[in-house]
């Protein structure tokens, strides 16, 4: 199914049962700030990224090679050297995906995001290296930026959906094939939003980060509500401009965010995660990193 219809998706939801597939992935791969700065191409449709001046290369190099030390004391994470010629390399998420035995190539809305698409070693060390079969996207017209623009319950085989620039329904219909999923419903980002991932995270196939204010319809936020229930967490709008809705379950019972996103957390809302949902927080500071626009579920792409 594939639908804009929140209801219709609500009704099918409920039938499925949590047998798609691991809610976590077995492991995960970064790529390093190497040429961090600004991209003005990419800076045209993402607010929350800085004003040129407040780039630290250094700084964001020092904070990934922390944030790969503490992932990898909980599951295999391997990182790839970012390059100059690519400087929102270090958000792998939106280019590269996998499901089990494939691995997915998005199609960027902007060049200077085309280029990493290109890249022999990551498509090499998939292909080659684990046997993955290659559904390569980037080459047709359609914006569609997977985990960013595609947040997905993997348990389940639901796929939420958010439209923007960087998706359009026809990238949207073709990510829903590509991930094989079950349902996906789309929708309209709340002006100003660029990607799904920032203002919605599915934590382990049971938990929901929400942000409401990214959502152009309000009937879609009742939707996750009503599917998650007690552990759909409500972030407020100063929990959401910190980056706690783009957050990431690489356990079933650990949440990773920024450390800016875990000091903005109401008791509330760490209450819900900690206690109602299960998760406990774990959080690095990324400070630098997220001069870039995202924080650290757009750092992370996940291997199933």
């Amino acid at each position: 199914m594939l639908t804009r219809d929140p209801q219709q998706f609500l009704a099918c939801a409920r039938t499925l049962a949590p047998d798609f597939g691991p809610a976590t992935a077995r492991a995960a791969f970064l790529v390093s700030p190497d040429g961090f700065l600004r991209a003005e191409q990419s800076a045209q449709d993402n607010h929350y990224m800085a004003d040129a001046e407040a780039f630290d290369g250094d700084a964001a190099l020092r904070e990934h090679h922390e944030l790969h030390r503490a992932l990898a004391a909980h599951l295999p994470v391997i990182c790839f050297p970012g390059r100059e010629d690519t400087p929102d390399a270090v958000f792998p998420n939106n280019v590269f995906a996998t499901v089990a035995g494939r691995l997915i190539v998005g199609r960027m809305r902007h060049e200077v995001r085309q280029r990493e698409a290109r890249r022999p070693d990551i498509r090499g060390f998939f292909r080659d290296v684990l046997g993955y079969a290659e559904v390569d996207l980037s080459a047709q017209h359609h914006p569609c930026e997977l985990t960013g623009a595609l947040v997905i319950d993997r348990a389940r085989g639901l796929g939420f959906c958010g439209l923007s620039e960087r998706c359009d329904e026809a990238g949207a219909a073709l990510m829903h094939a590509a991930f094989g999923l079950r349902a996906t419903l789309m929708f309209d980002l709340a002006p100003g939003e660029y990607h799904t991932n920032v203002v919605l995270a599915v934590l382990a196939g049971r938990a929901a980060l929400v942000c409401a204010g990214g959502f152009a319809d309000p009937a879609v936020v009742d939707m996750l509500g009503a599917l998650y229930g007690p552990q759909a967490v409500m972030l407020s709008a100063a929990e959401h401009a910190a980056f706690a809705g783009n957050a990431i379950a690489l356990a079933g019972d650990a949440v990773w965010m920024s450390r800016r996103a875990d000091q903005a957390l109401s008791a509330a809302t760490r209450h819900a995660l900690e206690h109602t949902a299960g998760l406990r927080v774990h959080s690095m500071p990324l400070q630098a990193i997220e001069a870039g626009g995202g924080s650290l579920r757009c750092c992370v792409a996940e291997v199933f």
